[in-house]
Formats: C-alpha cells, sequence, structure tokens
C-alpha cells in the first residue's frame, strides 16, 4: 500500500535512484508523485497531474534560483523588481507609474527608491516642465545592477529549455499560450463560473 503522507523529498530519493537505473526510461520526480497518488485517487488523469505539477516545480525552481541570484549580487527581490519595471520603461519614469506598474502602493515606491538612490541605482530629479512632477531615472550602475541580476536568470531559463529543440521550445510556448487563454476568461467578469457568464 502506497502512504500517502509521504513527501516529496521521499519522491525525490525514487527520483534519483530511478535516474541510476538506465534501463527504465528517463522518469522525474513528478512521474513517482503520480503513481504514488494514482492508487489513492483512481480518477486522477494523470497528464494534467503531470503537467500541472512540472508547472509548479519549475515555477518554484526559477523562483527560488532568482532570490539565491539576487542575493548574491546584494539586491532584494522588491530592488529588482523596481529596478525592472524601470528598465522596462526605458529606464526613466514616474513614481505614479512604477507603483502602477508594481501594483503597490504610492507610498511604498518612495521608500524603495529612496532605497535605491542611496546605493546610487536610481536618481530623481524635479521635472523641468512641471516643478511638482519628480522623475526617476536608473543610473548607469542601475543599468548594470539590472543587466546582471536578469542575465542570470535568463541563463537558467535557457539551460532547462535546452532539453528541446528550438521547433519543441515553440510548441511548448503555443500549448502554454492555450492554458493561459483558458486561465485569463476564468478571471475576467462575465468569464465562465463567474455570475453572468
Amino acid at each position: 500500500m502506497i502512504n500517502p503522507r509521504r513527501t516529496y523529498e521521499a519522491d525525490h530519493l525514487d527520483w534519483v535512484a530511478m535516474r541510476q537505473n538506465r534501463s527504465e526510461p528517463a522518469r522525474d520526480r513528478v512521474d513517482a508523485h503520480v503513481d504514488r497518488w494514482l492508487p489513492v485517487l483512481p480518477e486522477l488523469d494523470r497528464d494534467v497531474e503531470g503537467a500541472v505539477t512540472r508547472m509548479q516545480f519549475l515555477t518554484k525552481h526559477l523562483r527560488r534560483f532568482k532570490e539565491q541570484w539576487l542575493v548574491d549580487f546584494d539586491l532584494q527581490q522588491h530592488e529588482y523588481d523596481t529596478l525592472h519595471a524601470l528598465a522596462g520603461r526605458r529606464g526613466a519614469a514616474r513614481p505614479g507609474e512604477l507603483a502602477d506598474d508594481l501594483a503597490i502602493a504610492p507610498a511604498s515606491v518612495t521608500g524603495r527608491l529612496e532605497t535605491l538612490e542611496r546605493r546610487g541605482l536610481i536618481v530623481r530629479t524635479q521635472s523641468t516642465g512641471d516643478r511638482r512632477r519628480v522623475d526617476v531615472e536608473l543610473t548607469e550602475a542601475g543599468w548594470q545592477a539590472w543587466r546582471e541580476a536578469i542575465g542570470g536568470v535568463g541563463r537558467e531559463e535557457h539551460r532547462l529549455l535546452g532539453a528541446l529543440a528550438p521547433q519543441e521550445r515553440r510548441q511548448l510556448s503555443d500549448l502554454l499560450r492555450r492554458v493561459m487563454l483558458a486561465a485569463e476568461e476564468r478571471e475576467q467578469p462575465g468569464g465562465p463560473g463567474e455570475p453572468g457568464g
């Protein structure tokens, strides 16, 4: 009888053991997870459970990698997010625009900007057109910090997806877009499952 209380760590040990057995086709830790739950939930769709669990695992993996990478660059997540939002606006924005982009309160942006300015990663100046307005710009050091941080994360993303041929990556992206559209449809007012939908 399979114990449903086993942990992902136990599944990982099973996965390592399976990888060492070269006569078996390649299996990952999610295969062990699905095998563990099928006797408990016979109606479990192996493909749905496998796909969703793999997406969750890969998201966690990339999040952990990014967190560690930012620590190595002496950047906190919220600092990186602010630099990233500024870079996405070609290096210059007003604080209100950054608050909208980051979905946070304007007062929170002010605190972030003060810290980044002290570190020499941004500069804040009064707008020449409207003295009440403040403009925020990335400094060269800010651009460099953002490029180095995003470069490491990008390399890890490419390493993972390097397991696929270019055509397979395009196909994966297309398939995930269809799943994403189904999720977005559910989130929209009046979408399936919503009142009036």
